[in-house]
């Protein structure tokens, strides 16, 4: 079955360039009205410009799709709530959220300025909380909302230099994880989408020779299924070059230890069956986490659960 929007109203933040752009005109293609948001500015969020954005528009007309550009900074509230309001009052919804906007300020953690690690953590994680906040009472009311996220293997994995997006792009996993507990029953999907491509925002930190393969189209396809009528739900999908595959936090069933042994000793002692990588599990909340240490517990002390 050939996944289409029509009737869908996509806004894709930082859409001007790289990504971005390869999204909107993706999602524009398959049938989706698009806002194409982007403020303009350079790779580490100086100066702003429409004219990315606006050209964005016009190759999606071109091609029959039907979008709108917009300027808005997603650090201000204000201004990305007149988009959501812009979008619904021009098209009557708003279902799908593509927060891909971001900066790179990247410097190692002992020469970074504080106000560049703040800065780069506004734009990534405050900018998708920011949109989401927005949309989120329209996708409630509607009782249908896809929103993805953009984390990074600098965030799940760590990268050099990278102290201040790595903590944004791993912050917006957990927002991601509790916006899908809070937004189940109103039918509201959240996912994040970890990508490997070739834009402005890395082409200083891959080989030259490797950079032809790593195209923004190879990385879209996953956007497009994350945001589907029936994508998946609490997913980190990683894409590049072609290939995609699925990160997941995994846990260890651990080991319970009696009172008297609850001591950093014991711990190393008992290191290899804590860590047992054959006891892990996906937890899908919090909760999961707090039941098995209870079980645990219980099943040390001889309480019977009710």
């Amino acid at each position: 079955m050939t996944i289409r929007f029509d009737g869908k109203v996509a806004i894709v933040t930082g859409a001007g360039n790289g990504l971005g752009k390869c999204h909107a005109i993706a999602l524009a293609a398959r049938g989706a009205k698009v806002v194409v948001n982007d403020l303009g500015g350079a790779r580490d969020g100086v100066g702003a410009s429409s004219e990315a954005a606006r050209a964005v528009v016009a190759e999606i007309e071109a091609a029959g799709g039907e979008a709108i550009a917009n300027g808005a900074d997603v650090t201000n509230y204000e201004q990305v709530e007149a988009m959501v309001n812009e979008a619904r009052e021009k098209w009557g919804r708003v279902d799908i959220l593509v927060n891909n906007a971001g900066v790179l300020r990247d410097k190692s953690f002992s020469n970074v300025e504080l106000d560049d690690f703040g800065f780069v953590l506004d734009v990534h994680l405050m900018g998708a909380v920011n949109c989401t906040k927005a949309v989120w009472p329209l996708m409630r009311e509607q009782n249908y909302g896809r929103v993805v996220m953009t984390t990074s293997s600098s965030g799940l994995y760590g990268n050099f230099g990278q102290t201040n997006y790595g903590a944004a792009k791993m912050g917006v996993i957990g927002l991601m994880n509790t916006l899908v507990l809070e937004g189940g029953k109103y039918g509201i999907r959240v996912n994040a989408l970890s990508p490997c491509a070739a834009t402005r925002m890395t082409e200083d930190l891959m080989p030259e020779n490797l950079l032809g393969l790593l195209k923004p189209e190879s990385v879209t396809p996953a956007l497009l299924y994350l945001v589907s009528e029936d994508g998946p739900n609490r997913t980190i999908i990683t894409a590049g070059a072609g290939t995609f595959a699925r990160s997941i936090v995994y846990e260890t069933g651990g080991m319970w230890l009696p009172e008297e042994d609850q001591t950093p000793e014991k711990i190393a002692e008992h290191w290899d069956a804590i860590s047992d990588p054959s006891t892990q599990k996906e937890y899908t909340s919090g909760n999961d986490q707090t039941q098995n240490m209870l079980t645990k517990a219980a099943e040390g002390l001889g309480i019977k659960l009710q």
